[in-house]
């Protein structure tokens, strides 16, 4: 068997200079203080294709302290055992001692672990990144046996935000982030492409015009590395950290850290034993990037709803129903892009009897007509937690070589236990519209997403929340693991306008079936919430998974658009006023 060598991870073929790369200084800056302090846990770049994010990153192999210029590319597919290492069999049967052959981990030790797209990496290889990035030392256990080595890595991710959200989880382990565009002016474009055909044409020969500057920068970074543990922050600064972290609604303490750790990095970087203000500044958005909670410029009370939620009107309505109630709504409200959002009723429209899971579509029938509040009462959905556990087609060797005394081939093939549960994502899409603000339906109908979120949270499965209203579709909870506590939140949406029910379901459907290309193996269930008070025809579209029409109309005479609008879809139908 091959034996892995130091320098199994290094790149085999000339990459583009760091010093070479046009523009993108947040970048450079990012990689180059987790270059001076790897305590700061890696770097996270956001942004389209084409911004040499992968080219940076492998550049910065050259100027690790190590000198290995060790890269090591974790792609979208692969295996648990490709990441932690893998059983040694063989040395097993002929030697009699327990051997792993090493993972991908291994290999990065003291290099660079990049990972391309990290926001669609398979939730069980972010679960294993987040135990050994954080410990620096990669525990595998399997089959009985337990073997340990280090992994100390500069983590890497890039991500296109277009193509799904990031696991908070793993989004706070990224010490630094960069949101970069690819908007560039005409001389930059025509001198990268000029560097770019240089380096093509010439690899070695363009390699050399740049290595005095590469050395310079490796000398500055060695310096800067020596320099760090002698520079001090005082405490007037400190403050100022907490400070700017508290009013930018940073969960936890970690961006605090973090903010300290490059404060100091970056005084090391300028050659200063002391700490001061322009350190602060110059790191302040690569540490809040993806931390903060409240706009930068003035953050918004906390019981308002932040500048990007208070939506001003855009267009008139497009239906005459819609028209009829934005008019009646707005003779006594002023214009509905400047209300308060309404306060959300949870307590009153949840302790109503109805059960965690009445709105599932496990519990809910197919029906042409009529409402299906009998259903509600037969408690909490069945199949929404983990599936049960079988065994898989994986061999576990170890276990059978156990069971067999050591005999080759066993006398019986032992299989590993297959992975439990299915991933899930519920995707609620929300009537935000003026008409929803009748009767306390909005309140109602944020009751019936804090039942959703919860059945989602006690099964550990994602959750994301969008809504349509005032002629405009937009997001207002990501793609994530669903959150604990999801009030604050929907307190802050706002109701107002028109109904774009066709728009809404059209970008719904173009967004499902992306997570479908991308996640195969995920079950999706969506939540139509809505009065259903709009005139548009639905009958050409169709959701991909599950679907579920949750009719929030509360009216002595109902209209009945409600199971209309779920005949049309193929949609499960329930009715919300019944039930609450």
């Amino acid at each position: 068997m091959q034996q892995l060598t130091p320098n199994s991870g290094a790149l085999s073929v000339p990459c583009f200079p760091f010093v070479a790369v046009t523009g993108q200084e947040p970048f450079k800056l990012a990689l180059i203080l987790a270059a001076i302090n790897p305590a700061l846990g890696g770097v996270l770049i956001s942004g389209p294709r084409g911004c040499a994010k992968s080219t940076l990153a492998r550049g910065m192999a050259d100027l690790l302290p190590n000198g290995s210029h060790t890269f090591v590319t974790l792609p979208l597919g692969a295996t648990e055992d490709m990441l932690v290492g893998t059983l040694d069999l063989q040395q097993v049967l002929q030697d009699k001692n327990v051997a792993f052959h090493p993972g991908l981990l291994a290999k990065a030790d003291g290099g660079i672990l990049y990972v391309d797209e990290v926001n669609l990496l398979n939730d069980y290889l972010v679960d294993l990144l987040l135990d050994v990035a954080t410990s620096g030392v990669n525990c595998v256990e399997r089959d009985g046996i337990s073997h340990s080595h280090a992994a100390n890595f500069l983590l890497v991710g890039t991500m296109n935000p277009d193509e799904g959200e990031l696991r908070p989880q793993l989004q706070d382990r990224f010490g630094l982030a960069v949101h970069l565009d690819n908007q560039y002016s005409l001389d930059d474009r025509v001198e990268i492409v000029r560097r770019r055909e240089a380096f093509d044409a010439d690899p070695q020969g363009y390699l050399e015009q740049f290595k005095t500057e590469q050395q310079q920068l490796l000398t500055a970074l060695e310096t800067a590395r020596n320099l760090l543990p002698q520079v001090r922050c005082s405490d007037e600064l400190r403050v100022a950290i907490a400070e700017r972290c508290h009013a930018a609604g940073v969960d936890g303490l970690r961006g605090d850290i973090v903010w300290y750790r490059a404060a100091l990095a970056h005084a090391a970087w300028s050659g200063r034993h002391e700490v001061i203000e322009d350190d602060l500044s110059a790191v302040e958005e690569l540490v809040l990037a993806h931390r903060r909670k409240t706009p930068p410029s003035s953050p918004s009370p906390k019981n308002e709803p932040p500048p990007s939620k208070r939506r001003p009107p855009q267009q008139q309505p497009r239906n005459e129903q819609d028209q009829d109630n934005s008019s009646k709504q707005q003779s006594g409200q002023g214009e509905w892009g400047q209300m308060a959002p309404q306060k959300l009723r949870t307590a009153a429209a949840l302790n109503a009897g109805v059960p965690v899971g009445a709105v599932s579509p496990h519990v809910v029938k197919k029906q042409a007509q009529g409402d299906v509040s009998s259903s509600a009462s037969k408690g909490p959905a069945k199949g929404l937690g983990k599936l049960s556990q079988k065994e898989s087609r994986r061999p576990n060797w170890f276990t059978s070589l156990v069971s067999s005394a050591g005999q080759w081939p066993p006398n019986k093939l032992k299989m590993r236990k297959a992975r439990s549960g299915q991933p899930v994502l519920h995707f609620v899409l929300l009537d935000t519209s003026a008409s929803t603000l009748k009767n306390s339906l909005f309140a109602n109908a944020k009751a019936a997403i804090m039942d959703i979120a919860e059945q989602a949270y006690r099964s550990r499965e994602q959750l994301t929340v969008w809504g349509f209203g005032n002629q405009q579709v937009e997001s207002f909870l990501p793609r994530r693991r669903a959150p604990k506590a999801l009030r604050q939140l929907l307190d802050t949406i706002p109701a107002g306008g028109g109904t774009p029910l066709r728009e809404g379901l059209q970008q719904a459907g173009v967004y499902l079936r992306q997570i479908a290309r991308q996640h195969p193996d995920v079950a999706m269930r969506t939540y139509l919430i809505t009065d259903g008070r709009s005139s548009q025809q639905v009958r050409d579209l169709r959701l991909p998974g599950e679907c579920l029409l949750i009719d929030i109309e509360s009216s002595p005479v109902k209209r009945g658009r409600g199971q209309a609008l779920a005949r049309e879809l193929a949609a499960d139908y329930f009715s919300l006023a019944v039930a609450y």
